[in-house]
């Protein structure tokens, strides 16, 4: 494309802005260009390298240019063969899915691999529908699961939901984001007995009984890192195990051990869901998602099902590469171990920082709640600005929560211990300036 007489050839922004749809936002006042990276940094168009906090949206899980990942990536695109289709035998995909139905636990287990994480939400969804014959999802509310349209359909944060039209009638219960619950003030064990009695009711009420399944994230990603309380997830599976109602465990944002506490983020709350879906870090940047369900669920469907791109050779390759470096060099443990750091030290500048309410979070994954001077209203502006601070002092960090307020951290499983301190650091620093200014 031939640029205006008046507008200099490399302005990427105003050629982005012409081309891609208003609704795809952009950080920062001067959006950036990564260029390249290595180990868990990043750098610019212009030079700058910043240490990443963000990981691509969690999606660089190993962080840049990772030796067994790139030899890996290299050798299958050497064969000459990057693409073949679910129509053909992939050794790489059959070892891949052995691994994650060997790690899910779930019983019989059987993998169907996609392109994305909404792509696997979508397959999920379908499975459990046809495996129940029935349309009546519950969700809970602050989740996200997608940008499709079924997937929509079961969002519960109305600045990812787009449209009020969906193949579905969803439910929505109370989740792990307590800080704006109406059940806010109770302690744990109250909350748990308050939210189930609370299924119960709207199963009664709001549903015609034959409900299809629960779709959870075991942490809210986009809704802000919110941890419901350990029993939670157990209890509304107790229930719903009463009729058969499946139990889908949105494990996007939480598997491969980023939570520190389980490779998955479900197992914490003790439960083995019917159905698991992931994708984002598995393959360290390449494109993947999948499911991995129950051999009965999986099998459900009566018609015939393929995938053109999910699980290709080099994705497969890929993420094979990933998985094993995970497990291989603890990096679940790493995750506890400067998860545990993070958290601590967001905690005691939380304590004396009035901007921020709420520290929220586990392993390698933290959100801070952004507050107004009442220390309850959220304040978009205020993350807006800790964004532009971070990227100041060399640090990418993002942000969610239903109003845009929460500052999320998630850097790569691979950090090490000297840059947790240092991207510690220059948070807190980032977080005192705003303070300082909205006083």
């Amino acid at each position: 494309m031939t640029s205006s007489p008046t507008e200099p050839p490399d302005d990427l922004l105003a050629r982005h802005q012409r081309v891609a749809p208003a609704w795809t936002g952009l950080y920062y006042d001067e959006p950036l260009e990564l260029v390249s990276g290595s180990g868990n940094r990043v750098t610019d168009s212009r030079g700058r390298t910043y240490l990443d906090f963000f990981g691509g949206i969690l999606t660089n899980m190993v962080g840049y240019d990772l030796p067994a990942l790139r030899e890996a990536v290299t050798e299958q695109i050497g064969r000459g063969v990057v693409h073949t289709s679910t129509l053909y035998l992939l050794r790489s995909q059959v070892e891949l899915a052995e691994k994650i139905a060997r790690l899910s636990r779930i019983p019989d287990a059987k993998v169907f691999f996609t392109s994305s994480g909404t792509e696997a939400n979508e397959v999920a969804l379908l499975l459990a529908m046809t495996h129940r014959r029935s349309n009546q999802v519950l969700a809970l509310r602050n989740s996200y699961h997608g940008r499709s349209f079924a997937t929509v359909g079961v969002t519960g944060n109305r600045s990812w939901s787009a449209s009020s039209f969906s193949p579905l009638q969803t439910t929505y219960l109370q989740g792990g984001y307590r800080f704006r619950s109406s059940f806010r003030h109770l302690d744990d064990d109250a909350y748990v007995d308050a939210c189930v009695a609370d299924l119960r009711e709207l199963l009664d009420v709001a549903t015609a009984g034959d409900v299809a399944c629960l779709i959870a994230e075991p942490v809210q990603g986009v809704g802000g890192f919110a941890v419901p309380p350990p029993r939670l997830l157990a209890a509304y599976k107790e229930v719903l195990d009463e009729t058969g109602v499946l139990f889908i465990s949105d494990e996007v944002q939480t598997a491969w051990g980023r939570t520190g506490r389980s490779f998955f983020g479900i197992e914490a709350s003790g439960v083995v869901p019917d159905v698991m879906t992931f994708a984002k870090g598995l393959a360290g940047g390449y494109a993947i998602g999948g499911v991995v369900a129950r051999g009965d669920v999986m099998d459900c469907l009566g018609a015939q099902g393929i995938s053109t791109f999910g699980g290709n050779p080099v994705a497969t390759a890929a993420a094979n590469a990933v998985l094993d470096h995970v497990l291989d060099h603890d990096l679940q443990g790493n995750a506890a171990r400067l998860g545990a750091v993070l958290h601590e030290g967001l905690q005691r500048a939380a304590d004396r920082l009035p901007l921020v309410a709420e520290v929220r979070g586990v392993g390698l994954m933290a959100g801070l709640e952004l507050v107004g001077p009442d220390g309850y209203a959220p304040h978009p502006a205020a993350a807006a600005a800790v964004l532009e601070e971070t990227r100041a002092r060399g640090l990418l960090v993002g942000k969610g929560g239903l109003h845009g307020n929460v500052i999320r951290v998630a850097p790569p499983l691979t950090l090490t211990a000297d840059e947790a301190e240092e991207g510690l650091g220059l948070l807190v620093d980032a977080l005192e300036a705003v303070d300082a200014a909205q006083r």
